[in-house]
C-alpha cells in the first residue's frame, strides 16, 4: 500500500526556502543551507528527511546524486499558490508607481504598446497585450464606409465610447448608400449587442425576410463573415522585450522562443491561446506545461485581464523563465491591468 504524505508547516517552510533560493540563484539547495537559515530548529538529518519526503511527493527533484534539490513545476505551483494567500496585492508590495496612461497621447494601439513596454521594462521579461476582438465588443454605434471597390472600413463606437476601426476586404460590391442603409439597420436593431451576435442573428432569421430584402441581407452577412474571419486570422498581440528573453539562453530553449516570436502565424496562435486563459481572477499564473503551449514549456506566464465594467476586452501580462520573481511580478501585472482598465473608463 502506497504511503500517504501531507505537508506539515515545517515541510512548507523548507519547500519555500528551496524555491526562493532556486528563483534567486538557479542552483540546487542543500540541507546545510537550510540549517544556516535557522528557519526551523531541526537537525540536518531531519531536514534531509523532509527534503526526501518533498521529493517523493513530487515537489522537488535532485539533479545529481550528491546535489541538493530544486523545485519541480509542482513545487513552484505550491509556492505561487502560497503567495496568493499573502497580502500580495498591497501597495507595499509594489516596487514602482504605475504611470498614468492616457489615450490623449495616441490611439488605442499606441496605448497598448505603451502598456506592453512598461510590463517588459519593470519585469525584465517579455511584456504582452492581446488586443480586443472588436466583433465581440458591444457597440453603441456602427458606421460602414466604402474605401475602394473591395475594401470597407468598419468604425465601431463601443458602449463605453471607445472608437475602434478596422478595414476588411469584401468580394461583394457595395455602394456607399447600401453601406449607409446597412449601418442604419444595425444601429436601429442591435444597439448594445456585438457584431458576432448580429451575424448569427441574420443567418438564423434570413428565411423570414421578404425576397426583396434577401439580397441586401445576404451581402451584409457576407461582409460580417469576412470581417470576423479577418479578425480571427489577424489576432493582434503587442509584444515588447523579446530581446530580454533572447539574452537569457541559460534559462530555456532559445530555438523554441525564436520560432515562437519570429513566426507571424505562431504569434497569432499565441494571441488566441492567451485569450482563452481570460478569467475573472485578478491574476492567473501558468507554469511550464500548464499553459499547453508547446514552445514555452520552459516558461512561466503571469496573466490578467483588462476591460470596462464587467466586459473583458483582452489579456495582458509577462512571459519569462520559470525562475521569474513571482513575488514582484504578480502584483506588477495586477496593478498595470487595473490601471489600464481605469484609463479606458476615465478617458472615454
Amino acid at each position: 500500500m502506497a504511503q500517504t504524505f501531507f505537508l506539515r508547516e515545517k515541510d512548507k517552510v523548507v519547500l519555500n526556502i528551496i524555491v526562493e533560493n532556486y528563483l534567486k540563484l538557479g542552483k540546487p539547495t542543500s540541507s546545510g543551507f537550510i540549517v544556516q537559515k535557522k528557519a526551523i530548529p531541526d537537525s540536518p538529518a531531519t531536514i534531509r528527511n523532509i527534503m526526501s519526503k518533498l521529493e517523493a511527493m513530487g515537489y522537488l527533484s535532485q539533479p545529481h546524486t550528491s546535489a541538493g534539490r530544486v523545485p519541480t513545476d509542482k513545487g513552484l505551483r505550491f509556492y505561487v499558490n502560497s503567495l496568493f494567500d499573502e497580502t500580495l496585492f498591497s501597495d507595499e508590495q509594489m516596487a514602482f508607481a504605475t504611470p498614468d496612461f492616457s489615450l490623449e497621447k495616441g490611439d488605442f494601439g499606441s496605448l497598448l504598446t505603451q502598456v506592453s513596454r512598461l510590463l517588459a521594462e519593470h519585469s525584465d521579461n517579455l511584456g504582452f497585450v492581446v488586443s480586443p476582438s472588436i466583433s465581440r465588443i458591444n457597440f453603441n454605434h456602427v458606421r460602414l464606409i466604402k474605401i475602394s471597390e473591395e475594401k470597407v472600413m468598419v468604425i465601431l463606437i463601443t458602449t463605453f465610447n471607445l472608437v475602434l476601426t478596422e478595414i476588411v476586404e469584401t468580394r461583394h460590391y457595395f455602394t456607399q448608400l447600401e453601406l449607409d442603409k446597412a449601418s442604419q439597420y444595425i444601429n436601429q436593431h442591435f444597439r448594445g449587442k456585438n457584431l458576432t451576435f448580429v451575424r448569427d442573428y441574420l443567418i438564423k432569421e434570413l428565411p423570414r425576410y421578404k425576397l426583396s430584402y434577401e439580397d441586401a441581407i445576404n451581402k451584409l452577412i457576407s461582409l460580417l463573415k469576412a470581417y470576423i474571419s479577418h479578425e480571427e486570422e489577424q489576432s493582434q498581440i503587442v509584444l515588447q522585450g523579446v530581446s530580454r528573453l533572447i539574452e537569457k539562453p541559460e534559462l530555456f530553449s532559445m530555438e523554441k522562443l525564436k520560432s515562437l516570436f519570429q513566426n507571424l502565424e505562431e504569434r497569432i496562435k499565441l494571441a488566441k491561446l492567451l485569450s482563452d486563459f481570460i478569467s475573472l481572477e485578478r491574476v492567473k499564473v501558468l507554469i511550464g506545461s500548464e499553459s499547453n503551449i508547446p514552445d514555452i514549456t520552459d516558461c512561466a506566464l503571469v496573466l490578467s485581464h483588462y476591460g470596462y465594467n464587467n466586459q473583458v476586452l483582452g489579456t495582458l501580462g509577462i512571459i519569462g523563465p520559470k525562475r521569474i520573481p513571482y513575488r514582484k511580478i504578480i502584483p506588477l501585472v495586477d496593478r498595470v491591468a487595473q490601471r489600464l482598465s481605469q484609463t479606458i473608463s476615465r478617458d472615454l
